[in-house]
């Protein structure tokens, strides 16, 4: 349409006719103003490798700015809570798994603490060093991934090569213990399916020493990195004041100067005998949160070692028969035994009525289970605290005047997973 009009201006039309063509071209360069200023909707995941699951970011875009972002979750909504309703207690141990899927074993002790605090138990010391040893593998082994998958997001791909490398030999410590390497469903209310073998205190010993300089060697690849160091420094900071109103949990909360940590400021399962630091860091942005999970996993190695050298003997369950299965050899030769078999397995946990709330720092935060009873085998109503799913409502304010490219620095930074995002 411009080039039209100019050369019907250089042809040597009449002034009226020139007129009308310069007020053709003025409103043609009005309405190319508009079309220039126009924001570009662009619609990031939720089949996305750098979105970390099934995510769907919703990206308003001015050029390659980014000035609104909307996550959409709810891709891989499958109604745990609900599902928690309609089964018995133990029940629910294998949908634990599912949560945040990365650090199945650490569910499975938060979920079967909260049952335990409904139902006023208390496990022996045995029982509850076994479930640190879980907890902090956990840790170590969603930490791994979490700083490997974030060096590939930023380009450096060495990194996950070493922390997967790691990242295996803990899930072959999970298949001694458990029996499986993914899912574990190890813990039970009351205690946990069966006591540590001792070729896996053995096998647990060897990789603590065998995973603190592969850490190093990370440490040494990516925390000096220049092209590391550009893509995660000043970019998706989160204040202190954000970070307390959006209810951040976890590495992220603590990358951002504030020291909270619930095996701290609310011990459980002896926490307060142990002695370990609690990683802090001051700016908030992805460089930070990255420096957090990395001290975090040595912080672990230090806990695990302190359990390994004092690990108590005895019982790793209740004392409570009415709460648990029996052993299955009595079960074959008693018929009592049988009868208490049966009742625990078809009926369930009889639960006093009232309602409880306990959280676990888990890998990704404050991992919650609000618990109310009316009595009996089934929890009346059952809420999971999800850490992941509220680190998540930040990102419409921290993604606000970043470029399309630190996307997958500040979702790899924020270390989330679907899995207990979309419960």
């Amino acid at each position: 349409m411009a080039t039209k009009i100019v050369q019907e201006i250089e042809a040597g039309d009449s002034v009226a006719r020139a007129s009308e063509a310069a007020r053709e071209m003025e409103a043609y360069q009005e309405a190319a103003t508009d079309v220039i200023g126009e924001k570009l909707v662009l619609n990031m995941g939720p089949s996305h490798p750098a979105t970390h699951g099934v995510l769907r970011l919703v990206l308003e875009l001015d050029g390659e700015v980014i000035t609104a972002a909307t996550p959409e979750v709810g891709y891989l909504h499958r109604g745990d809570e609900k599902i928690a309703e309609n089964m018995h207690y133990n029940q629910f141990v294998p949908y634990t798994d599912r949560l945040d899927y990365l650090a199945p074993l650490a569910n499975n002790v938060a979920y079967a603490c909260a049952i335990e605090k409904l139902m006023g138990w208390e496990l022996p010391p045995r029982g509850q060093a076994i479930r640190v040893l879980c907890c902090e593998m956990a840790r170590i082994s969603s930490h791994l991934l979490g700083v490997g998958v974030y060096g590939m997001d930023v380009g450096a791909f060495t990194v996950f090569l070493y922390t997967f490398t790691e990242r295996e030999k803990i899930y072959n410590l999970c298949e001694l213990l458990t029996g499986a390497r993914f899912t574990t469903s190890y813990t039970r209310v009351g205690g946990q399916t069966r006591d540590l073998p001792e070729v896996f205190i053995s096998g647990l010993r060897k990789f603590l020493t065998e995973v603190l300089p592969v850490v190093d060697e990370v440490d040494k690849l990516l925390t000096r990195n220049k092209i590391f160091i550009d893509r995660t420094q000043g970019v998706g900071v989160i204040s202190k004041e954000d970070a307390i109103a959006y209810g951040i949990t976890g590495p992220n909360l603590r990358a951002c100067g504030i020291d909270s940590d619930l095996r701290v400021s609310h011990p459980y399962l002896g926490y307060e005998q142990y002695e370990f630091d609690v990683p802090v860091s001051v700016n908030g942005d992805c460089y930070d949160r990255y420096l957090v999970r990395m001290e975090e996993i040595r912080q672990s190695v230090r806990i695990l070692n302190q359990v390994l050298d004092r690990l108590p003997s005895g019982p790793i369950n209740v004392g409570d028969p009415k709460g648990r299965l029996p052993d299955k050899e009595r079960v074959l030769m008693k018929m009592e035994e049988l009868i208490h078999h049966f009742i625990v397995a078809t009926q369930g946990i009889d639960a006093p009525v009232g309602e409880v709330y306990f959280a676990a720092e888990n890998p990704k935060g404050e991992l919650g289970f609000y618990v109310n009873s009316k009595g009996g085998g089934v929890p009346h109503r059952l809420k999971i605290r999800s850490p992941s799913f509220v680190n998540l409502s930040i990102l419409p304010k921290i993604l606000i005047g970043h470029m399309v490219s630190d996307v997958p620095a500040v979702l790899g930074s924020l270390d989330f997973v679907m899995g207990e995002c979309d419960r």
